[in-house]
């Protein structure tokens, strides 16, 4: 008896049969859609498997909707985050910028008065930037600059700022050095007065504030200096520690000392030293280093 293989048998046949009516009968309705164009014998029944199906998409997309329509928020509100993030950097940066722009107006300005001191007295300057204020606790009015000896910056050197003397070196190492106030009550000044030329010895009172006076005592104890009078360094031997001809202040009034039977003109210093911030140091000609030397190309020697 011969035995039947698997997959073969009347089952088998049948299903051929019955994928070949399937066939046969889907190129037929293909063939009539298109010979019947728009009278289609087809379109009642698209008709009724549109309305069949319809509802039941619609009613899927209106579910799926919220879903995908929070993924695209979702998107959104991601890129709309960076871009918040960005523009909240440029206005801080902005704003940093609108911030520090009057300070940067201000040093501007102070180096070209340095530039023009340079230029009106003949003396090569190395701009410089106050970087520390001395402890009240000390007792000693100092500032600390950001120049050394690296920039040829040394001590008993003349410091001013573009409104009038500030002070001496008294300290330096490479990269910075410290500044003595002249209204320190330790600092000792050789000034002279602008009218009569008539000299004295200036001495600080140990205050920075707005009130902050000097005091002239002049050698010649029978001059009496006259209001409003400008004071200026009378210069010491190589310019050390003070040049000549820098301007120190105006006299505000004259006292009298019966104690030591003489007068004492007090003095309004030009410089407002609670906001010092560029200063130049006096070098000699010719100096070299880390900072550029403001100078002009006919500059006169020290005097």
């Amino acid at each position: 008896m011969r035995r039947r293989r698997f997959g073969q048998g009347p089952t088998h046949d049948g299903s051929r049969r019955v994928l070949g009516l399937l066939v046969l009968a889907a190129l037929t309705v293909i063939t009539l859609d298109a010979r019947a164009g728009d009278g289609s014998p087809i379109d009642p029944a698209r008709a009724a498997v549109g309305s069949l199906f319809g509802p039941v998409e619609s009613t899927t997309a209106a579910v799926t909707r919220p879903f995908a329509d929070a993924i695209s928020s979702f998107r959104t509100n991601k890129s709309l985050r960076g871009d918040v993030a960005t523009l909240a950097a440029e206005n801080s940066r902005l704003r940093g910028e609108v911030s520090t722009d009057p300070l940067d107006r201000q040093r501007l300005a102070e180096l070209d008065g340095l530039t023009r001191t340079a230029a009106e007295t003949g003396y090569s300057l190395v701009g410089a930037r106050v970087i520390a204020i001395g402890p009240v606790q000390s007792f000693t009015r100092s500032v600390t600059i950001d120049v050394g000896t690296s920039s040829g910056v040394t001590k008993n050197m003349t410091v001013l700022n573009n409104d009038g003397l500030v002070g001496r070196v008294v300290q330096a190492t490479s990269s910075t050095a410290t500044v003595l106030l002249i209204v320190d009550t330790e600092s000792v000044v050789g000034a002279r007065l602008g009218t009569n030329s008539e000299i004295g010895f200036l001495r600080g009172r140990g205050s920075i504030a707005d009130s902050g006076r000097l005091d002239l005592e002049l050698v010649d104890n029978a001059v009496v200096p006259s209001g409003g009078d400008v004071v200026v360094t009378w210069g010491s031997q190589n310019g050390v520690p003070y040049v000549a001809g820098i301007p120190i202040g105006r006299v505000e009034s004259v006292v009298s000392s019966p104690r030591q039977s003489s007068r004492i003109a007090v003095i309004v210093p030009f410089v407002d030293f609670s906001a010092l911030d560029v200063v130049g140091v006096v070098v000699p000609q010719g100096t070299t280093g880390d900072r550029p030397v403001i100078s002009t190309p006919t500059g006169k020697a020290d005097r």
